[in-house]
């Protein structure tokens, strides 16, 4: 049916609009705490670039530092040192230096990052659909099986399609000769334009006894997809922009609009449209919630993403209407979404070829939280869909029997009417939840603000950190990507992303914060407070690796800042040659690295240092007595190191 009465319904629902800086302070504390110094990394790591020492991480780590403060001008100049020096980055990079820039009007340069952003993640929502979802088919595969579907009963040999639960019938479209009417013809279909009919629904949900519904709701145009309030005195239903006479837009066409209609004792009155149709554009397919307080309905209105778009506008108390709003990328694509129907236990179903699916239209489910948030979308699979198109779902909340129409191959007419019953529903949720913690203590951080964001880094939720570190966003999406980043003052921001798994279970995101500036006394290893790597030495060598000299370097910025700390340096080696041999060459190391310290300018008298050889192995690599291990090349790394032992401050 895919050029017949769906794109009737649709066919003038066109495309539109495709569219740390800290500075060091020293702190004057009382005498028991000035044991402590605090080094702010970040300026440590400006002061190292100045001196020509870096590394993409590095870079990274300093445009995250100020993007994360809303400091996007210093950003946008690290994120360009970071870009100078590689651009083998995350994609991620990208989005945040275009964001930079546009901070600082550079809006050239903006528009190239974000081309190469969409390059790299997709230009289109379904090309990102279809690159995070490659396993698609797997996926419909597992959510396929859960409904027994059969005939009707009430098809005929043209279309009938779309349904409405009312004094327990069904209400549905068809455009079916009735005998004494004038069965004018649509053009574009060469069947009669499609009236509303009502059918008893009997056992198993079968339908029987098709009338036609109302000749005051029914006119010589089409009328379809009615959606009735509870207490059934009041219709909602799409029509032909026609009321007193054929409406059309300036290009000529006539599009369609949703109206409203009254029950006053048995006749429907007050026919009237909606305050947010248009000429110009179409609205149509009305679907209500269960408290009747809100109109969902699909449009290509100003805003939408791509030829047609789900809305949502708010009925007020007073019988009137609040502003339309789009449903958001989430639900919405740059293809067609049409016909939603949402339950009482707030899932939301509609028709879409936007999102990866066995063909043409699919039907599609997602859950509701808090009246906005739309949870993952996920296909519902087989038999109710099908290769061809497949829409207007409805379901009885309670029974979990329903109805859908399909112009797949086997059926009455161009459109056919099914009946089903769900044996199982779709049941995937994930908790998410999580604790945040000192990177040092370990102890719990309270009061910590996390932010969880989708995948396109759009907001989605803020909770606080409890008493104990703990923090919880509750139900998310099974398969889904997302942002958290946690912020507390003193400490660095930090940001992660996950995926949650496919199947229902919960997620735990530890997060650890490091403190901003970082309290050192004696007896601490300098090194471990910067996270220097460890491996400064090839087999059997003593001289500094130019990666080393980056780490290094970081050791010698710190000596800088505080002309009074006195460190002692102690090298190591792995097991293998004699454990004589090892102690002289872990001697070499250290006097090496004394003496790289003070060609840059240390005071000799600042530094001591020893080599241990291989006598304090930090694994079970040893080799005695053979000089042999079975270990790997990487576990012998781990034993040629060097610390930096903090004697004096």
């Amino acid at each position: 049916m895919k050029n017949r009465i769906i794109y009737i319904v649709l066919a003038t629902i066109t495309s539109v609009n495709m569219m740390q800086s800290q500075k060091f302070k020293k702190n004057k504390a009382d005498n028991e705490y000035n044991q402590f110094a605090y080094v702010d990394a970040v300026k440590t790591y400006e002061r190292l670039f100045e001196k020509g020492y870096k590394s993409a991480d590095m870079l990274e780590k300093l445009g995250n530092s100020y993007y994360f403060k809303a400091d996007l001008e210093n950003a946008a100049k690290w994120y360009g040192e970071l870009f100078a020096l590689t651009q083998e980055v995350d994609p991620e990079y990208y989005y945040r230096y275009a964001q930079s820039l546009k901070a600082i009007k550079d809006y050239k340069k903006a528009d190239e990052m974000m081309a190469k952003f969409n390059q790299k993640n997709g230009n289109d929502l379904r090309a990102k659909l279809a690159i995070t979802q490659k396993d698609y088919l797997a996926q419909i595969k597992k959510n396929s099986g859960r409904y027994l579907l059969e005939d009707a009963g009430i098809n005929s040999e043209f279309s009938d399609y779309g349904s409405a639960f009312y004094n327990n019938k069904v209400i549905f479209a068809s455009a079916r000769k009735m005998e004494g009417f004038g069965n004018k013809k649509n053009s574009w279909t060469g069947e009669n334009y499609t009236n509303l009919y009502v059918a008893n629904i009997e056992k198993e949900g079968l339908l029987t006894n098709a009338e036609l519904f109302n000749k005051k709701i029914n006119s010589k145009f089409h009328e379809s997809t009615p959606a009735f309030t509870k207490d059934g005195k009041t219709v909602y239903f799409t029509r032909n922009n026609y009321l007193n006479k054929k409406g059309k837009n300036k290009e000529g066409s006539t599009l369609l609009k949703i109206y409203k209609a009254t029950l006053d004792g048995d006749n429907w009155t007050n026919i009237t449209e909606l305050p947010f149709n248009s000429d110009e554009y179409s609205v149509a397919h009305p679907a209500l919630s269960s408290d009747d307080k809100t109109l969902y309905f699909a449009s290509n209105m100003p805003g939408t993403l791509g030829q047609s778009d789900l809305f949502k506008v708010a009925i007020n108390s007073d019988g009137s209407y609040g502003t339309p709003k789009n449903l958001g990328n989430v639900i919405n694509t740059e293809g067609r979404e049409t016909f939603p129907m949402i339950t009482a236990d707030n899932e939301l179903y509609f028709a879409s070829d936007g999102h990866p699916g066995l063909g043409g239209l699919d039907i599609f489910v997602s859950k509701v939280e808090n009246d906005s948030i739309y949870k993952k979308v996920q296909n519902v699979g087989e038999p109710l869909n099908s290769s061809k198109d497949d829409f207007a779902f409805l379901i009885n909340n309670s029974t979990r029997n329903g109805y859908v129409t399909s112009n797949r191959d086997g059926g009455k007419g161009s459109d056919d009417i099914y009946r089903f019953q769900e044996i199982k529903k779709i049941e995937c949720e994930q908790l998410l939840s999580g604790i945040v913690t000192d990177q040092n203590t370990g102890l719990p951080i309270a009061n910590a603000k996390v932010t969880l964001s989708d995948s396109n880094h759009k907001k989605l939720k803020e909770v606080f950190s409890g008493n104990e570190g703990e923090f919880d966003f509750g139900i998310v999406g099974c398969g889904t990507k997302y942002y958290l980043r946690a912020e507390k003052s003193d400490y660095n921001t930090v940001e992660t992303s996950i995926v949650t798994k496919q199947e229902s279970g919960k997620t735990f995101v530890p997060i650890e914060l490091e403190k901003a500036q970082k309290p050192v006394t004696p007896g601490d290893d300098l090194a471990k407070a910067f996270k220097i790597k460890i491996i400064y030495f090839d087999l059997d060598k003593s001289n500094i690796r130019p990666d080393a000299a980056l780490e290094l370097a970081k050791i010698l910025d710190v000596l800088e800042q505080y002309p009074t700390m006195e460190i002692d340096i102690r090298s190591h080696t792995d097991c293998r040659q004699t454990a004589k041999y090892n102690m002289s060459l872990s001697e070499r190391r250290a006097k090496s690295t004394i003496a790289w310290l003070v060609s840059k300018g240390i005071a000799k008298s600042r530094l001591t240092g020893r080599g241990y050889g291989e006598s304090q192995l930090v694994n079970d690599c040893g080799c005695e007595p053979t000089n042999e291990s079975s270990c790997t090349e990487e576990q012998h790394q781990d034993n040629r190191r060097s610390e930096f032992i903090i004697m004096k401050l």
